[in-house]
């Protein structure tokens, strides 16, 4: 049996927050291509040996995925015709994250619009205004 890495929460807990509104990010974009199913249940990531996944998006006709790679540390997108891509998870802004993200899904052929504020958090900040330092590993930033 593998054995996990500890994850004290009080030295995690920036990583914690800045993932939440990345992974916010990349949920809305899967929520503004699948067609809704109860619970939002077509918007849930999947844990994976390396990370966190959408799985397949359709998309006009193509489909593509985007992982949380934690390995490697990015954001990996993929479609069905062998375009992959990735951003890069280092401490950024999740503005950053978003202006990546976005800019990468234009440049792959698959633009989409989603909305810009968080769900379900005190005090949201727009994805594309909150420009707060955030750590990408180990409470550090």
């Amino acid at each position: 049996m593998p054995v996990l890495p500890a994850l004290p929460l009080a030295e995690w807990r920036d990583t914690l927050a800045t993932l939440h509104m990345w992974t916010q990010v990349v949920g809305k974009v899967r929520l503004g291509l699948t067609p809704l199913v109860n619970h939002w249940w077509n918007v849930t990531l999947y844990v994976t040996p390396r990370g966190l996944t959408t799985s397949a998006i359709p998309y006009r006709d193509t489909i593509f995925d985007m992982e949380f790679d934690f390995v490697d540390h990015v954001l990996e997108l993929r479609t069905t015709d062998g375009d992959r891509r990735h951003v890069v998870l280092e401490p950024q802004s999740v503005a950053t994250f978003y202006r990546r993200t976005m800019e990468t899904l234009d440049a792959m052929g698959l633009p989409v619009r989603i909305s810009h504020k968080p769900n379900e958090v005190p005090e949201p900040v727009r994805f594309d205004r909150d420009e707060a330092p955030r750590a990408a590993e180990g409470g550090e930033e």
